[in-house]
């Protein structure tokens, strides 16, 4: 494994599935899952915007359970700079 060794669980990758299925779902929220999708089995990672979206999201009142899960995990696999903290 590398240095980053997180990756997209296949329970994630089900909730963004289930994300990007629900037509309630916003276009952050959709973006969010797409990005958990395209981790999945790869060596992507998370970008820095896309974890700031993330955070955004896990705030929202509004979003779905399936959306914060989702979005926590997207949270914990910001690609870190230097070793340190994600970006911001």
């Amino acid at each position: 494994m590398t240095a980053h060794d997180k990756a997209t669980s296949d329970r994630v990758a089900h909730l963004a599935a289930i994300v990007l299925k629900r037509s309630a779902a916003s276009k952050i929220e959709k973006e969010l899952a797409a990005s958990a999708l395209a981790q999945h089995h790869t060596t992507k990672h998370t970008s820095a915007a896309i974890g700031k979206a993330a955070a955004h999201v896990l705030g929202d009142a509004h979003a779905c359970a399936e959306s914060k899960e989702l979005e926590g995990s997207v949270l914990a696999q910001v690609r870190k700079l230097n070793g340190g903290s994600p970006q911001r």
